[in-house]
C-alpha cells in the first residue's frame, strides 16, 4: 500500500515538474519607464510666415510731366541726400519760363505807365479840372496794372519752380531698389505722380511683415523674441523683436490674420527685401525651469500591470472654487487652472516611483511645449516620474541582455 502511495506521488510530481518547466505560461516582467526631472530652458511659441522688408522706403516721382533725358542712378547703387538721380528734358519748361519773363515785363511797363497817368489825374482832381469819373477810373487802370504786374510775377515763380523739378535729387541717404523709367521714357504728372525710383533707406536693419492668425494673435506682445529663416539661408537663424501689431485685419479665404511688424538686424547683408520668412514667435519662455516630460501628465497605472507593486492613489483634495479658475482638459486627475501674473498655473496629477510603490502626487505645471511641463511645486528633482508602464517581451528581455535592439535583424548562424 505504501508503495502504490509512493507510486502516485512520484508520478504527479513529475506532472507537475513538467507542466511547470515545458507548458506553464511563463509571466513576463513589468517594466516601468521612468524619468527624473531636469533643469532647462522651455517656451511656447506662435508660428507665422512674413516677408522682409526695409524699415523706411521712399517713393522717388516728379512733379512735372516731360521726357527723361539723362539717368544717373541704376539698381543697388547708394546715393548720398540731395544727389542727382535723373533729369528731365527741359526745352518746354524754359521756354514757359521765357514768356512768363516777358509778361512779367509787359506788366511793369503797364504799371509804370498807368501809375504816371493817375499822378497826373490826381493832381488835375485836387484843381478841379477834371471830373471825378475820370478820376476814379484812372485809379481802377492803375490798381489793375499793378495786380497784373503781381500775377505775372507769380506765374513766372511757378514756371521757375517747374523748372527746377525737372532736376529729380535724392531726398534721403540711402540704396536704390527699383528703377522704373529709361532713357527718353514720358513721365505724365497730369493726375498722379509717377514713381521713377524706390529707395531704401538704411538696409542694415530690416523688418519683417508676419501674419499671425487671429487664434494666436492674443499671445503675440511688444519686445517678444523672435527667431526666423529665409528659404536662401535655411541654415541660419536670424533674431528680431515684436516691434509692434498692427490693428488693421486682413482677411483671405475666411482666414483672418493681422499684420505684425518684427525688427531685425542686417549687419551681414545676407537678408534682401522680399525674402520669404518663417517666423517663430517665442510668447513665453522660463530658463532654469524644473521639467518633465509631458507624457508623464497623461499616465495612468494599469491595473493589469501594476499587481507586483503598491499602488498609492491620493484622493484630489477638494478643490475651492475661484472666480477665475477655469477646468481644463488631459491629464489623469481632476485639474484646474489658475490665473497667475506671470503665466497660467495648472493642478493636476502624476505617478512617482519609489521602490516598489506608485504614488501619486499633486503638482503645479506651469508652461507646457506638449514636449516637456514645467513642475512649479509638489515635485523635487530627485524623484522618479513615471512615464509609461509595459510587459517585457522574451525579445525584448534578451535584447537588453546582450546590449542589443530586438528590432535589428539576427545573423544567420550556420
Amino acid at each position: 500500500m505504501n508503495k502504490k502511495v509512493i507510486i502516485t506521488i512520484a508520478v504527479l510530481l513529475a506532472l507537475i515538474a513538467v507542466w511547470y518547466f515545458f507548458f506553464r505560461k511563463k509571466e513576463e516582467p513589468v517594466v516601468i519607464e521612468t524619468e527624473k526631472p531636469s533643469y532647462g530652458h522651455i517656451f511656447t511659441s506662435v508660428t507665422a510666415t512674413g516677408t522682409v522688408q526695409p524699415v523706411d522706403t521712399v517713393a522717388v516721382g516728379t512733379q512735372v510731366s516731360g521726357t527723361l533725358k539723362y539717368i544717373y542712378a541704376d539698381f543697388n547703387d547708394k546715393v548720398k541726400k540731395g544727389e542727382l538721380l535723373a533729369e528731365l528734358d527741359k526745352i518746354l519748361l524754359q521756354a514757359e519760363v521765357d514768356r512768363n519773363k516777358g509778361l512779367l515785363a509787359n506788366s511793369i511797363s503797364q504799371q509804370v505807365y498807368q501809375e504816371a497817368q493817375y499822378k497826373r489825374e490826381d493832381q488835375l482832381y485836387k484843381v478841379g479840372a477834371v471830373s471825378k469819373a475820370d478820376y476814379d477810373n484812372q485809379l481802377y487802370l492803375y490798381n489793375a496794372a499793378k495786380a497784373s504786374s503781381e500775377s505775372a510775377r507769380a506765374s513766372l515763380a511757378s514756371a521757375q519752380r517747374n523748372l527746377s523739378f525737372a532736376e529729380i535729387y535724392s531726398p534721403i541717404d540711402g540704396v536704390v531698389l527699383s528703377r522704373s523709367v529709361s532713357v527718353g521714357q514720358t513721365v505724365a504728372a497730369s493726375f498722379s505722380t509717377p514713381t521713377l525710383f524706390v529707395l531704401a533707406k538704411d538696409i542694415t536693419k530690416m523688418q519683417v511683415q508676419a501674419s499671425v492668425d487671429e487664434a494666436d494673435i492674443g499671445n503675440v506682445g511688444d519686445s517678444q523674441r523672435v527667431s526666423f529663416t529665409v528659404d536662401a539661408y535655411l541654415e541660419d537663424e536670424f533674431a528680431g523683436r515684436v516691434q509692434e501689431v498692427r490693428l488693421r485685419p486682413a482677411v483671405s479665404a475666411n482666414v483672418v490674420t493681422y499684420t505684425t511688424i518684427i525688427s531685425a538686424s542686417n549687419d551681414n547683408m545676407k537678408l534682401k527685401p522680399g525674402m520669404t520668412a518663417t517666423v517663430t514667435i517665442y510668447t513665453k519662455e522660463k530658463d532654469n525651469a524644473l521639467l518633465i516630460p509631458a507624457k508623464a501628465l497623461m499616465f495612468k497605472p494599469d491595473s493589469a500591470l501594476s499587481k507586483k507593486f503598491v499602488v498609492v492613489a491620493i484622493a484630489p483634495a477638494a478643490v475651492e472654487k475661484h472666480k477665475s479658475a477655469t477646468p481644463i482638459t488631459g491629464g489623469n486627475r481632476d485639474s484646474i487652472r489658475v490665473k497667475s501674473k506671470d503665466h497660467a498655473k495648472a493642478a493636476t496629477y502624476i505617478w512617482v516611483l519609489q521602490g516598489d510603490t506608485l504614488l501619486q502626487k499633486k503638482v503645479m505645471i506651469g508652461l507646457n511645449d506638449n514636449t516637456h511641463a514645467e513642475v512649479l511645486s509638489g515635485l523635487s528633482e530627485n524623484e522618479s516620474v513615471i512615464t509609461g508602464m509595459k510587459r517585457e517581451t522574451k525579445k525584448e528581455a534578451a535584447a537588453a541582455s546582450s546590449g542589443g535592439s530586438p528590432f535589428m535583424p539576427q545573423r544567420r548562424r550556420r
